[in-house]
């Protein structure tokens, strides 16, 4: 099992009438800029640990669980209609069927001030996380002091006319989900959300995955282990991807800021030529302190995959 150097400490905040559970490392002090580490899709704050344990300094670390992930958002029990959200000892999420991505920055905008009120923080974000600290840092530029995006390459652009698809596509979505068949697949043991991890990030060590999938799922009533993470995320946005509007919040910010990649060409895969690397580089010409970096042996999961590169390569950053 991966032994962790640095322990980090639970707390929930009330924020939007959710308790949001929170990793805390390190104590905030004189000189010490907060740093909020944010995770993707499917991910939890404790994903950060590595990274966290192999800073060479001692930095105040605030790390949320977002909003149906991990421990926040875990309300009474489910309702009758939405069982496949059901969550480790039989509670549910958040009783929505669909999440939206404006509510990401409203959350983070309320943790900041909370751990932060009268100072700027140090914003890392990772994939979805990093989109969500790109946008935040244009939107509120006097609240980020340095800005970090790990793989956040945003969505390919839309036009108009597939809007009514999209809706249609968004509204069967929300049918299956409360059909029950968009439920995350469980597993019969931690060994098993271990092997899971492992599976998808070839690079995973075992130590790491082991260590991972009790923060990653829990076992439910049945003894079944559940991702945390609620299945209605899965559902998609009805909402396109307005570049326009992106390329205008990527203009205001303020911070330095640093892209990391990783040295494998995720993107190319996912989208199979929908949206390139190419088009993302274009995109961040608008950023007006840009620096970029490509980790080498890396895939999506940088931050699993080489933690102490990538805690050189962010200290080294915030030094400058």
């Amino acid at each position: 099992m991966y032994q962790v150097k640095k322990v980090a400490r639970s707390e929930f905040v009330p924020i939007r009438n959710l308790d949001y559970h929170v990793l805390v490392w390190g104590q905030p002090g004189p000189g010490k800029v907060p740093m909020v580490m944010v995770h993707g899709w499917m991910d939890v704050a404790a994903s950060y640990q590595f990274v966290v344990d192999a800073f060479a300094h001692d930095h105040y670390v605030i790390a949320p669980d977002w909003r149906g992930y991990g421990l926040t958002g875990i309300a009474g029990t489910a309702p009758q209609s939405t069982t496949s959200a059901a969550s480790p000892g039989g509670r549910s999420w958040l009783g929505t069927d669909s999440y939206w991505f404006s509510d990401y920055l409203a959350d983070l905008d309320l943790l900041i001030d909370h751990y932060s009120p009268d100072a700027p923080v140090h914003l890392v974000g990772h994939s979805m996380g990093g989109n969500v600290a790109m946008l935040y840092a244009g939107v509120r530029p006097q609240r980020i002091r340095a800005l970090v995006n790990l793989e956040g390459f945003g969505m390919p652009a839309s036009r108009p006319a597939q809007a009514p698809k999209r809706f249609a596509r968004w509204m069967d979505e929300i049918k299956a989900f409360h059909r029950g068949e968009m439920a995350l697949k469980t597993y019969d043991s931690e060994t098993a959300v271990a092997a899971r991890l492992m599976k998808t990030n070839k690079r995973l060590t075992q130590d790491k995955a082991d260590w991972l999938a009790g923060h990653w799922a829990k076992p439910d009533a049945q003894g079944r282990w559940r991702i945390l993470g609620d299945p209605a995320h899965k559902v998609i946005s009805p909402q396109l991807s307005r570049v326009d509007e992106v390329l205008e919040i990527y203009k205001s910010i303020a911070a330095p800021t640093l892209v990391v990649e990783a040295s494998e060409d995720n993107l190319t895969q996912w989208w199979q030529g929908k949206y390139t690397l190419a088009e993302f580089h274009e995109r961040l010409k608008l950023v007006p302190d840009l620096r970029e970096a490509v980790l080498l042996d890396t895939g999506h999961m940088l931050h699993h995959d080489q933690p102490e590169q990538l805690a050189r390569l962010v200290e080294s950053f915030l030094e400058a």
